[in-house]
């Protein structure tokens, strides 16, 4: 790849972080100082936790429709419009780089964007003059092969390219609306901790990083943190394209549970 910023995100409940709650204002104000700091992006490639596919499946429409997958909000939250237009030329260059690699992989003419890339992106780039690509996890919700998907998109050859991962570090739902205690609290800080080691320490040789990735149900309580892992797998596919050490880690808290996000900065990969 030529050039790219890579961010890993936790993107909040539904469209909440656009509704003026207030647990997720910490949120908020992080998505909009982050595209403050980055370059104005060419394009933009997200992988959302919001879409599982039997092969990884790419936006190929030129001009994606909303989906509003989600329930019980107030109707303006399904009035929501991001115009951005999509870029059917980068989706075929990152199926290439994927069959490449022998991933499955297929163009989908017919998806539009869901709300894990349009809530933050409307945050982050209000205008909607962005061109975005969506990816999807593979519904096997394999950890080495969401390591791989980043590593083949190494190859990819597109310049000034933003990729993020939309997920979230804590995702444990009964958790975010039960009584706050201690014990939970922790949980989730020995989690998070266990996150920020393996990403951001310098010291860590990039094999056992690989390696903690791909067996991160070892982590301190992982499967309280994630009792099914489609919101951290985001993150597999980050850190794959990476292939290296963290250059930022962000702590966000958002539903009153400590989150993550991580930043790669653009250099070469």
């Amino acid at each position: 790849m030529n050039k790219a910023n890579i961010a890993f995100i936790s993107h909040g409940g539904g469209p909440m972080p656009l509704l003026n709650d207030p647990s997720h204002d910490d949120l908020v104000a992080y998505l909009k100082s982050l595209a403050e700091t980055l370059e104005k992006p060419n394009a933009i490639l997200i992988i959302s936790a919001h879409w599982e596919a039997q092969a990884a499946s790419i936006t190929a429409s030129a001009n994606p429709k909303m989906i509003y997958d989600y329930r019980g909000f107030p109707q303006e939250a399904y009035q929501l419009q991001y115009p951005s237009p999509g870029e059917p030329q980068l989706a075929v260059k990152i199926q290439q780089v994927l069959q490449q690699a022998g991933i499955p992989v297929e163009l989908d003419h017919q998806r539009g964007y869901d709300h894990g890339a349009y809530v933050p992106l409307m945050l982050m780039y209000p205008h909607a003059d962005i061109p975005v690509v969506q990816l999807s996890l593979m519904n096997n919700l394999n950890a080495k092969q969401h390591l791989n998907i980043g590593k083949a998109l190494q190859f990819l050859e597109y310049d000034n390219l933003l990729v993020i991962g939309s997920g979230f570090s804590f995702h444990n739902m009964s958790a975010f609306y039960a009584p706050d205690t201690e014990n939970a609290n922790q949980k989730n800080l020995e989690f998070e901790n266990w996150l920020h080691g393996t990403l951001s320490n310098k010291h860590l040789p990039e094999t056992e990083r690989f390696q903690r990735m791909i067996k991160w149900t070892d982590a301190p309580h992982a499967r309280y943190c994630h009792p099914r892992e489609e919101h951290l797998l985001p993150l597999h596919v980050c850190y794959g394209l990476a292939g290296r050490v963290s250059d930022e880690h962000v702590n966000v808290n958002i539903l009153n549970k400590r989150s993550s996000a991580f930043l790669w900065r653009n250099k070469p990969v």
